[in-house]
């Protein structure tokens, strides 16, 4: 075991990985993709989270208000690995993976790392098959790149987002009062 979670014993993949485009359930193009840089689509992703419904916000995440979105995006920029979702342009949809150390030697080699995965959809998007396209090609993305470890924390009363994450290979592995732990090793 590495790190200071649990992760399953088998590897889980292979998983598609970015770019792609594909119809949704309400039959809208859907373009996937990992961007060169974060600070390439870090705007749309201001204006994406700027109009997300607070309601659906977990552990704080993400920030309401235009400065505090552009101040976590700007924090997670330099070292996260990111997938975005776009209808006709615009960000609708992202998926994050942290790193959980500040040893940049280590981020950068992707060696031995656990990364904190985080996916958000636009409401008005969701329920339509985005989420799941948004985390697999995240996941193969970070597989391409070299991360093997990634684990998340989902709010227990949250059973669509828990069927989605054991849906893709994510497995629970720790226990919280209000949160389930899941953990995924990637091939």
């Amino acid at each position: 075991m590495h790190g200071t979670r649990p992760y399953p014993d088998e590897p889980v993949g292979a998983f598609p990985a970015p770019p792609a485009t594909f119809e949704d359930g309400d039959g809208r193009q859907i373009d996937v993709r990992a961007p060169d840089t974060f600070e390439d689509v870090i705007e749309d992703c201001v204006t994406m989270y700027d109009a997300f419904d607070p309601s659906d916000r977990a552990q704080g995440i993400p920030p309401t208000g235009e400065q505090r979105i552009r101040n976590w995006l700007e924090t997670i920029a330099d070292y996260s690995v990111n997938v975005v979702a776009c209808h006709d342009g615009d960000v609708i949809g992202h998926a994050v993976l942290v790193p959980d150390t500040d040893d940049v030697a280590a981020i950068d080699s992707r060696g031995e790392i656990e990364w904190e995965l985080a996916i958000f959809v636009l409401q008005e998007y969701q329920r339509a098959g985005i989420g799941t396209q948004l985390l697999e090609h995240l996941l193969g993305h970070a597989s391409n790149v070299g991360i093997d470890r990634v684990w998340l924390t989902v709010e227990r009363w949250n059973k669509p987002a828990i069927a989605l994450y054991e849906r893709v290979g994510f497995e629970a592995t720790g226990t919280e009062s209000f949160e389930q732990e899941m953990a995924i090793l990637l091939e």
